[in-house]
């Protein structure tokens, strides 16, 4: 028997740190000084005309708020008008995505609607009323001036614009965005609203809020209040019904079916992976006792839910065995669980802050920094929007920005509504751009299709590509089998989104099982979206793909093909050249070259058109002796801009700020000498340059596939002996991954 060859680690030891060159020159303006000045005075004046009417008592400490819509060939973080907010006193408080037509432009196409950045700017009234002197005394030399030509428009923000899908003003449950500010007392500012939507007939439910970013989101209950009046508060950012939690019933699933199956007698293959299940709880008598470290009720004082129940034990079920039949041993597990139980009957009781509790216990494990893989199987019943952030997603994000945690997310079973109205979208909190989104295929085999039920794409921005993968979750042909409760382990068919999570979390686990801590949970997510199939279907139905049910064809490489593994952290504003491993002796034939790029990126919720604070710039230079004298070597094309882009996004900065880069080429094996990536980590925040940044967490994982060269695996490790290794198992293989 051929010895295995497993993947290749250290890659990072073939990184090094290189200098930087700037990229742009002189920008090309579409308005002159005084063409903007004579452009926006007129919108200053009407939009201050607006702020003055609103009462005193929406205005707290005396602040306004202007809305700056930026041109669109303004939106890169090099162009955020800091200058102009720092010189007026004002501040930006958020931001988001709006798509215009600007009067004028310097490009030689037609003018069109175009994404830009509209930025929500706030100040004390005595400052707002001062702009238009400061304005009209700007000259062309000033530091501000480039920042005023960089404003297309200016306007006030309408109350009935804050409302998101209040079709009914007496909508009795409802959800506030606020923005607070940077420089003032959260707490005063917080009491100051509450006090007013008490005084305009609304019960606000501080206990149940949440802070992401700069934004507090707060329940509040509608007792025939004046809504109108309430959206004039301005630093109200969105009003939007509170969504119920999805439903838990599994799909099909039926108590009268019985069939046996027979579980392992072994413990789990590995003791070290920490991994939680936060789902609906765990039945009094179940037969996965001798797997499960630790159960507990996040909520002692509530009941049980008994769908919550059922919906818990499958989750369970599908993380430790995967899809069960009644044929045969079930497959060993690779770790011990931990439950948590964050669902209740209160679901049943149609609490409506439901969705606020359970955040909340929801977040207190995540706080505890005890796991290193987690599966969230449940969420709103809200599929995403594209301008706002969701206080799911924002919490969630934030709790996984250092990368220690890979967490799993189900997307949905709501693929088959209505496309057109955005309501198949994948759901929150699946558009977390730290967390891994999963969604359902209906088949094990090759030929599988998604899932009909499974939620479709696009993500919101800079995670448009959701979900990120698929996983074998049930179909109509060929269900997915769980465990019922009781003593004897029987079995039931479902399908649903809320099993494929499970099941690919299994997959991650069982890497980490296997290979030990020698590699992260970033990583093991960079190697499952490198190993994704996505057969002939768009992303926007799969995603990257569906990852292999075989585990060894996720952690070694077959002959003619070497895999290897980079893991590190990058540093704000610096640049490293990753070296592309190849044999000394070079490549024979044709090679398939591709790569994964995956970090951990802190988030501002507040500006959902800036939303990550980390992105990679990435150049990829195959040949290093190709190259003008005192330049560095030629480039070429790798990473492609997601599939959804428009001509526009082509020529716009967004797809650095995605958190998963993922591209592939083939070439001849001779156009390759000293190949590399280099690779810049840019900062910003609030959308601005960020002067504070913080390291990321990395992983880059490269396969390199040549059918001319079989030993392909065995010449890069000796090519690069002192420095590459494989990554060995960690345990002895008796079970079939």
């Amino acid at each position: 028997m051929n010895a295995i060859n497993f993947i290749l680690g250290h890659g990072e030891r073939l990184t090094e740190t290189i200098k930087g060159k700037p990229k742009f020159g002189p920008k090309t303006h579409p308005y002159q000084l005084d063409e903007a000045r004579e452009r926006l005075l007129p919108q200053i004046d009407s939009t201050l005309a607006e702020i003055e009417r609103l009462p005193r008592q929406a205005c707290p400490l005396g602040y306004g708020v202007m809305r700056w819509t930026l041109h669109p060939q303004y939106i890169a973080k090099s162009y955020f008008p800091t200058a102009l907010i720092q010189e007026l006193g004002l501040e930006s408080v958020g931001s988001r995505t709006e798509v215009i037509q600007p009067e004028k432009w310097t490009r030689k196409a037609v003018l069109k609607a175009t994404p830009t950045t509209e930025l929500f700017v706030a100040g004390q009234k005595s400052r707002l009323l001062d702009i238009p002197a400061r304005i009209r005394s700007v000259t062309a030399d000033s530091p501000i001036a480039d920042n005023l030509i960089a404003l297309e428009r200016v306007h006030a923000l309408d109350f009935k614009e804050r409302l998101r899908f209040v079709r009914n003003p007496l909508e009795r449950y409802l959800e506030i965005g606020l923005h607070l500010l940077a420089h003032e007392d959260t707490d005063e500012i917080k009491s100051m609203f509450v006090d007013f939507a008490e005084e305009n007939g609304f019960l606000p439910k501080p206990d149940l809020s949440f802070t992401a970013g700069t934004l507090w989101f707060l329940p509040l209950e509608n007792r025939e209040g004046d809504l109108a009046r309430l959206a004039t508060f301005t630093l109200i950012r969105i009003i939007r019904p509170i969504p119920k939690m999805r439903g838990l019933r599994p799909f099909c699933r039926s108590a009268e079916v019985q069939t046996a199956c027979e579980l392992p007698e072994l413990p789990p293959l590995s003791s070290e992976p920490k991994v939680a299940i936060l789902d609906g709880g765990l039945p009094a008598i179940h037969p996965v006792a001798p797997w499960v470290r630790k159960y507990r009720r996040m909520d002692e004082d509530a009941p049980d839910d008994p769908d919550g129940l059922s919906h818990g034990m499958a989750v369970t079920s599908a993380f430790l065995f995967g899809p069960l039949s009644s044929k045969g041993t079930a497959s060993q597990p690779y770790a011990f669980i931990d439950h948590y139980r964050v669902l209740d009957s209160h679901i049943d009781q149609d609490d409506p802050y439901e969705l606020y509790r359970t955040l909340g216990l929801i977040e207190e494990v995540l706080l505890s920094r005890q796991y290193q893989f987690i599966n969230l199987s449940l969420g709103p019943d809200l599929p995403i929007e594209d301008t706002e952030v969701h206080p799911w997603t924002a919490v969630i994000d934030n709790l996984l920005s250092d990368g220690s945690t890979l967490m799993t997310v189900a997307v949905g079973n709501n693929g088959a509504r209505d496309e057109a109205s955005g309501n198949a979208r994948v759901q929150v909190p699946s558009d977390a751009v730290n967390a891994l989104s999963v969604g359902a295929a209906d088949h094990t085999e090759s030929g599988w299709n998604r899932a009909d039920y499974s939620a479709i794409g696009p993500g919101r921005s800079p995670g448009i590509i959701k979900p990120d993968l698929l996983a074998f979750g049930g179909g109509p042909e060929k269900y997915f089998h769980v465990l019922n409760e009781g003593k004897q382990p029987t079995i039931a068919p479902v399908q649903g989104t809320s099993f494929a999570a499970p099941y690919l979390l299994r997959s991650a686990v069982g890497i980490r099982a296997i290979l030990g801590d020698a590699i992260t949970p970033l990583a093991i997510k960079a190697i499952l979206v490198h190993s994704a199939d996505t057969s002939t279907y768009h992303a926007k139905e799969v995603g990257r793909g569906k990852v292999p049910e075989n585990l060894m064809q996720l952690i070694s490489c077959p002959e003619g093909v070497a895999r290897v593994v980079y893991q590190g952290v990058l540093n704000p504003g610096k640049y490293i050249r990753a070296k592309i491993p190849i044999p000394q002796e070079g490549v024979t034939g044709m090679i398939q070259l591709k790569a994964t790029f995956c970090f951990a990126s802190a988030t501002d919720p507040q500006d959902a058109a800036a939303y990550t604070r980390a992105g990679l710039d990435i150049v990829f230079r195959p040949h290093a002796e190709k190259r003008e004298e005192g330049k560095d070597a030629k480039t070429s094309s790798f990473f492609p801009k997601h599939p959804y882009a428009s001509e526009d996004e082509l020529r716009s900065d967004h797809g650095k700020w995605e958190t998963v880069l993922h591209g592939d080429t083939r070439m001849r094996g001779s156009s390759l000498n000293d190949p590399s990536f280099d690779i810049h980590y840019n900062a910003r925040e609030m959308g601005a340059g960020a002067t504070k940044a913080k390291p990321i967490p990395y992983a880059l994982v490269i396969t390199l596939s040549a059918g001319r060269h079989p030993q392909l695996y065995n010449e890069i490790l000796r090519s690069y002996a002192q420095i590459l290794s494989p990554i060995q198992p960690k345990v002895a293989l008796n079970i079939t991954v």
